[in-house]
């Protein structure tokens, strides 16, 4: 890699993410104490590795990325089919066990799916000019969502979905889409949503919604979570209780704290300074992620860029909502953070995209 590449790297995100991944590291110790600390050794180990995969993609050119996009989706399709044929972990069949390890496909999905999206919407922009509005070639774009994304509401996995839709509605927007599709697509929802509550989704993710909305109505219950959730970060105040020290965490009334709750065990032991410092973290890597796209030498980099910022910012905005009840509970882990080894490989592997991009930045191309 040459020097100007190095030096044109947004370095900063790097740093972001290992910083981010340090307190996640530290809420982990403090939670797992009772189980030896079995899962805080196992993401140092998740991190070391998914660091060596971070300089193997950013050293790798992202346009041959996305040129073999077509062949990782067919393999990507090939696991999520496999998957719904696993055994149910929480209700859900996302995982393949592997001895002591469990490997998550739909988390690698949203690489190989922006990457593919951004190959097909390029491709589609250099044969017709710039112009994706035609129908015919949205349909084309959403067609090449709607395979995985079924695929993955099948297991169910509602978070990763919902993950997909925000990442392919920021690359059209970059790739200039027409203002009268996002209108019709805002009010398609207000018209699909309450169809979809009332007579589509499945009881339990109804529940959700009720518990969401009524946590108290089910105190031991459904919304036993949540408000324990609630009542964690409330106690953490500025500074926080100390680590090894959280009452809901230590006492085992978070859960699963080293995962979908982790920002409680941080607001809890940590306290506001810290948990408001991850999502001012959070911003920065979704800035720069826009930032890389708007200066991305070339449309496919844009696309790439802006559909990272996509997933980055779902993922914050969803698990930090969650977890104070702001919105729905769907499991979606808090990238860099949350414990596990597919979340934590996949995050590094969009910054080492990220870095990729930035590096042959030449030019702005976002489309006014």
């Amino acid at each position: 890699m040459r020097k100007r590449e190095l030096k044109n790297m947004e370095w900063g995100l790097l740093i972001v993410a290992i910083i981010l991944t340090a307190i996640g590291l530290i809420a982990l110790f403090s939670a797992t104490q009772q189980t030896e600390y079995d899962e805080f050794k196992k993401q140092i180990i998740w991190f070391i590795t998914s660091i060596i995969i971070m300089v193997i993609v950013m050293l790798i050119n992202y346009e041959i990325l996305v040129k073999l996009s077509p062949i990782f989706y067919g393999i990507f399709i090939l696991l999520l089919i496999a998957v719904l044929f696993t055994k149910p972990i929480n209700g859900a069949r996302s995982w393949f066990e592997i001895g002591s390890f469990s490997l998550q496909p739909s988390e690698f999905a949203k690489v190989v799916v922006i990457l593919f999206l951004a190959y097909i919407i390029s491709r589609i922009q250099e044969k017709f000019i710039e112009d994706i509005n035609k129908p015919t070639r949205l349909l084309i774009i959403f067609g090449a969502l709607a395979l995985p994304l079924l695929l993955i509401i099948r297991q169910p996995d509602y978070g990763t979905a919902m993950a997909f839709c925000v990442a392919l509605a920021m690359m059209l927007f970059t790739s200039g889409i027409d203002k009268r599709y996002i209108l019709g697509t805002l009010l398609v929802i207000l018209i699909t949503v309450p169809i979809l509550y009332n007579f589509i989704l499945p009881e339990h993710a109804k529940k959700r919604i009720d518990i969401y909305l009524h946590p108290e109505t089910d105190p031991r219950g459904s919304g036993y979570n949540i408000i324990q959730s609630k009542l964690a970060i409330g106690a953490g105040k500025l500074t926080g209780m100390g680590l090894l020290k959280g009452n809901q965490t230590q006492l085992g009334y978070l859960y699963p704290k080293t995962t979908d709750f982790i920002y409680s065990v941080i607001g809890e032991e940590m306290g506001f300074i810290i948990a408001g410092t991850i999502i001012i973290l959070y911003v920065f890597l979704v800035t720069k992620a826009l930032y890389i796209a708007k200066t991305a030498k070339d449309s496919t980099g844009a696309l790439i860029a802006s559909g990272i910022a996509g997933i980055f910012f779902f993922h914050m905005a969803e698990n930090i909502g969650m977890v104070m009840g702001l919105l729905p509970i769907t499991g979606v882990p808090l990238f860099f953070v949350s414990y596990g080894g597919s979340s934590l490989i996949t995050s590094y592997i969009l910054i080492g995209i990220l870095l990729n991009i930035s590096s042959k930045r030449q030019k702005t191309i976002f489309v006014k």
